[in-house]
This record gives structure tokens, sequence and C-alpha cells, in this order.
């Protein structure tokens, strides 16, 4: 027998991600193994050889379930490909999955061209680019102009009206993303981007935002629902994200509205198969997109929806990339995510009075969340701390600058804002001055 045949070689399940996003998804890895798939990881030089070692070599964690790691220069197309051939050659590879953002369009390639389950090429490719979006989607979009480096002189058409937000296409997490309330002051905010960085000068869309997470399989959603958001863009001209509330609290006939939204937006892409994470704003016109992302949301909403419906996504996730018929159930309670305020300088300590602290960038370990039956009371389950002693804290101007979040769920019918507030209370964050 030929010794590269499928038969005499080990069925794996190909991951693509950085250590910082595939520690907060580690069931991912053992789900896998669980299933006797062979977990292959796919990194960059973001995260460190010699940390991914050191985990990979301690038995009590998760990565050392991995089988194989492989490091390529970029996450982009033409670094991934040559760089998993080794592994296409050794292993049966019978799923590719993205975790976090840097791989989406890889991850979408690869899949096509091993013919396993996956968002599609071409949904993968649109969901990284924000210009693409626009364009497949226009009249779900806000009025909005494109400004490539060449034209970044040129006026601003009169059909897009001040306030605007301007938006990187290519970036994500809300990295670069800047409100303009006066048309003089657009060319000195523009002229703060990369030489070579085409950007977005929309609109201004009034009305709260929401995300919705989706489960599609062979172009179906089986199961989507509404995640409510809390941004500090009230305080200033940054957008990000200091909040999530799942399953966010509005009324059905709005909930509707945005199931819709997402239904056509999937359908345009030609999203197959896996989870997908858009973002809207519902304006008084109804719900306006702000963008979308083919791969599982960000922070620690995957665990909002754990702790809201009592199912794990993950092996749900592993389902759709196999190509298994699955189903998730419906919410059941309310989980929110909140970051909290800080003061400004280095980082010394974070303590609680309420629910344990974990460190999760120094310890490159998310902690275990335990489902509550519907109607127990609120609890708190954990304080999250996204960066490490001796960081600087500053404002928080996008996601990268937050630094401590609690987590906690409550019954439907019980309101959160107060409960958001008394659990931030029980934390502290003590820093030095710089």
């Amino acid at each position: 027998m030929n010794a590269s045949s499928a038969t005499d070689r080990p069925r794996a399940i190909l991951f693509m991600g950085d250590l910082v996003i595939v520690a907060r998804q580690l069931r991912l890895i053992t789900e896998a193994h669980r299933r006797g798939y062979a977990p292959l990881l796919v990194v960059t030089p973001h995260t460190s050889a010699a940390r991914l070692a050191e985990l990979r070599a301690d038995p009590d964690h998760p990565l050392s379930k991995l089988a194989e790691v492989v490091e390529v220069a970029d996450a982009k197309v033409e670094y991934v490909v040559p760089g998993i051939q080794p592994l296409l050659r050794r292993y049966d590879v019978h799923a590719v999955l993205c975790i976090g953002d840097f791989f989406v369009e890889p991850v979408g390639i690869v899949g096509d061209c091993l013919n396993v389950p996956g968002a599609g090429a071409a949904a993968s490719r649109i969901s990284r680019n924000k210009l693409l979006q626009r364009t497949t989607v226009p009249d779900l979009s806000p009025s909005f102009q494109v400004v490539t480096p060449a034209e970044r002189g040129n006026p601003i058409g009169s059909d897009v009206t001040f306030p605007v937000v301007v938006k990187p296409v290519g970036r994500f997490s809300s990295l670069g993303v800047r409100q303009v309330h006066r048309r003089e002051d657009l060319a000195d905010v523009l002229a703060t981007y990369p030489e070579d960085e085409t950007v977005l000068v929309e609109s201004r869309v009034v009305g709260p935002e929401f995300s919705v997470e989706a489960l599609t399989q062979n172009g179906e959603v089986f199961w989507a629902e509404v995640t409510g958001k809390r941004t500090n863009e009230s305080t200033g001209i940054f957008f990000t994200e200091m909040g999530h509330t799942s399953p966010a609290e509005l009324s059905e006939e709005d909930r509707r509205a945005l199931l819709e939204a997402n239904g056509t937006v999937l359908r345009r892409l030609g999203f197959r198969d896996g989870i997908s994470h858009a973002e809207f704003r519902l304006s008084e016109d109804g719900p306006v997109m702000m963008e979308i992302a083919t791969r599982l949301p960000g922070d620690g909403i995957t665990f909002l929806w754990e702790l809201a419906t009592g199912s794990p996504l993950e092996p749900v996730m592993i389902d759709l990339a196999l190509g298994v018929p699955t189903s998730y159930p419906a919410p059941r309670r309310r989980a929110c995510q909140v970051y909290l305020e800080h003061p400004f300088g280095r980082l010394r300590d974070v303590t609680s009075t309420g629910a344990p602290v974990s460190w999760v960038t120094r310890d490159d370990i998310w902690p275990t969340f335990t489902p509550q039956d519907p109607q127990s009371p609120p609890r708190d389950h954990a304080v999250l701390v996204t960066m490490v002693v001796g960081d600087v804290l500053g404002p928080q101007t996008d996601s990268e600058a937050r630094s401590v979040s609690v987590i906690f769920d409550a019954p439907l019918d019980e309101p959160v804002e107060p409960l958001a507030k008394e659990y931030a209370d029980t934390v502290t964050i003590t820093v030095d001055s710089v």
C-alpha cells in the first residue's frame, strides 16, 4: 500500500490560530482528541515557540494533546499552504478549523482545496475585508466612501453625512476605528493611518449595537441568537466593545429583524458550514450591518452562550467542521461579560471579593464555566485579566487596551444592569504610577 494513502495515515483535524486565542478555546483541541483525531495546529511568530513547547510538555495542560505544530511566517495563503504540506502528507485531514481572526482566509481556501466542510473560500475572503462586505450587501450597509492612499486629499461625497466613522478595511477588534464629528477634521484623522492603508469613511449609524451568532450547515442556518453590546463610544472617538449580553435584552420584533438581516448576509456570502459572528446597528430604519466574521466570536461570547444554553459550543463546531449532523439548544438564562474601567498606570494586581480571578493571558488557559439551572439565582463566574503584571493601563482605545472583565449569568427575567454594577464593585485593580 502507498505510504501516503489515507488508510494508513492518522485521522486529523487541522486548527489554525495563535496561542492567545487558542488558549481561550482549548476545548476544541481536547474535543478533537477525544474523538480520535490528531489535533494539528498552525501558528505564526506571534506565538512564542518556547511558551508553546512548555505548555505542550505539561501533561495537565490541554495543549499537551496536540500532535504537531507548524509555524508559518504569516497567516496568509501564500505562507500557510506551503507550510502545511508536510502535515498533509503525514495525516488524513478530515477538517480545517479557524481559531481567531488571522487565519480566516487561509482556512476557507484550504478547506475548499481539501473538499471538507467550511465557510467557503469566497465567504472567508469577503469576511476579512470590510469593503468587500459593503460591496456584497450594499442594501444593509451605511453610506460610505472608499479612501485609498492616493485619494487621501480628495473631498468626501455629500451623500456621506457627518458624523462619520473611519474604518480600515482589513483590521479587526476595533483597531483603527475612529469617529469624526466635523468635515474639516477628517483630513487630519486620515493622515494618522499608514500610507498604504485603504479605509472606509462611513456615515455614523445611530442605534444600539448587537452581534448575531449563527450556526450553519450545508448553507442552512439551524441556530441563531442575538448578543447585546455596549461600547465606550459615548465618551470619546473610539468604539471599543465594553460588554456583551447573551441573549440580548430586546423585543421579539427587533430580534427577528436582526436574525432576518443576518440570514440575508450569510446567503449573499454563500456561507456553507460553521459558526459566524455578524455585528449590526439597529437604526430607526432597521438593521445596518457593521461587519461579519466567518469564525467564532471574540472575547468570552462562546462561554456566554454556554452559560445561557447549558451546552458548550465547541463540540458543535467540531461537528460542523466534520460534516456531522448537529444541533444546539435555545437560551434558558442570560449571561454577560462586562469590561471594567481601570485606573491608568502600571498593573500591579487584580483582586476580587466575589468570583475567582483568572489571569488568562499570563497562564494561557481560561477557566471552566458551569451552567446553572434556568431559575437559579444570579451568579458571578469569573474575573478575567487579559493583561499581565507590569503592563501599562491607559485609555481603552480598542479591544487590546482592555484589562479586566467579569462574567456572570442570571435568569432570563432578571435585569442585568444592577448585577453588572454589583459584580464590578467586587473587583479592585491596583496600579503603580508610570
